[in-house]
């Protein structure tokens, strides 16, 4: 299965295994690392950002703030 993964820095989309699920990832485009949420969190992850008023930080742990 494959999942679409977006750098939340630069917006560049790209497609990867689902084996990227809960592991930080170095977009290719801008170089930054961030944190793809495991599979069964993608729901609680897109509303976090979605109710974010401004930028979103997941430190290395996955916690998320913003």
């Amino acid at each position: 299965m494959e999942i679409i993964t977006q750098c939340p820095s630069c917006g560049h989309n790209w497609r990867c295994e689902e084996y990227a699920a809960d592991r930080r990832l170095r977009c290719p485009n801008c170089n930054k690392l961030f944190k793809v949420p495991k599979l069964n969190e993608v729901e609680k992850a897109f509303n976090k950002i979605k109710n974010s008023k401004n930028s979103v930080y997941i430190d290395q742990a996955g916690n998320t703030y913003g």
